[in-house]
């Protein structure tokens, strides 16, 4: 597997999103919308209704995650990704709607890859158990929708090279599921330590 790092800015289009693939690091540059599962209900209820997202989807990223609290002079506290299975029943409603990448940790749906296939999204994974280090890399965070939800309000967040993997990109290769192929196929070679 070739392994590249590209550094890339939002809003995301089509040519850099099939730019990207399995397995690339990515570092992320640009505004970032944060939205757990309470933001993502509100926003589908709302899309019921007729009403408009609160934020304009179309070539936008969502990071799965709600950051804590900011201490005094920082823009954010630690803010990690959550699982992403968890946002599998709205994902594909806000990609057709233009949604162009996702944030986040663990498998996704076949709904949500078909959806990411179809309309040329892709799925960035971020590391879980570093959420004080990818604080670091936001630069800028202000609520723009659902302040009562506390961190599950929907944060604009401004990046720097922020570090990203893409898990499943726009062809709809997926690390997870075609990463531990590739590693069943390496061989591994014993040494006598005696030698």
């Amino acid at each position: 597997m070739n392994i590249k790092t590209k550094r890339i800015k939002t809003p995301l289009n089509d040519k850099i999103v099939e730019s990207l693939h399995m397995g690339d690091r990515v570092l992320l540059s640009g505004f970032v919308y944060t939205a757990r599962d309470a933001a993502h209900e509100r926003m589908l209820k709302a899309l019921r209704q007729g009403d408009p997202p609160p934020f304009d989807l179309r070539g936008q990223v969502i990071y799965y995650a709600g950051p804590a609290p900011a201490k005094p002079g920082t823009p954010v506290g630690s803010i990690g990704p959550t699982t992403s299975g968890r946002m599998d029943r709205y994902a594909p409603v806000l990609i057709e709607m233009g949604l162009k990448g996702m944030i986040g940790k663990g498998k996704r749906s076949e709904p949500v890859i078909a959806a990411i296939k179809s309309h040329k999204a892709v799925y960035f994974g971020a590391t879980g158990g570093a959420a004080a280090l990818l604080a670091m890399k936001v630069k800028s965070s202000k609520v723009i929708a659902y302040e009562e939800l506390g961190p599950e309000a929907i944060y604009e967040i401004l990046v720097e090279d922020f570090p990203l993997l893409v898990v499943i990109d726009s062809e709809g290769n997926d690390l997870y599921s075609m990463g531990p192929k590739k590693w069943h196929t390496f061989k591994v070679i014993e040494e006598d330590e005696r030698s």
